[in-house]
């Protein structure tokens, strides 16, 4: 069964940093691309960063580029999301994917 679980979210001022985790079981991590996107309140889901398989090639969406780092722990079975310079829309659910898979979510506040 795969199973994702996120943690590391919280309330943040503008322009602090958070970092994110997902855990991940039941399929094999180090063959697998992985995706971290999120929801903000009353919008739909937006994809903002993507970490390949094998050479770890990372992408990421413009909104968050230069900010946000996505990384994985292939002894950990562990994805993250080191995130900076936060923003106040910033402030959404994130939650990691694996195919079809995606985790609870863990919420991001960024409030002054």
């Amino acid at each position: 069964e795969v199973q994702l679980v996120e943690s590391g979210g919280g309330l943040v001022q503008p322009g602090g940093s958070l970092r994110l985790s997902c855990v991940a079981s039941g399929f094999t991590f180090m063959r697998a691309p992985m995706h971290w996107v999120r929801q903000a309140p009353g919008k739909g889901l937006e994809w903002i960063s993507t970490i390949s398989s094998r050479d770890s090639i990372t992408k990421y969406a413009d909104a968050v580029k230069g900010r946000f780092t996505i990384s994985r722990d292939m002894a950990k079975n562990t994805l993250y999301l080191q995130m900076n310079s936060l923003k106040i829309d910033d402030t959404a659910v994130y939650y990691c994917e694996y195919n079809v898979y995606r985790g609870q979510g863990t919420q991001v506040t960024v409030s002054s």
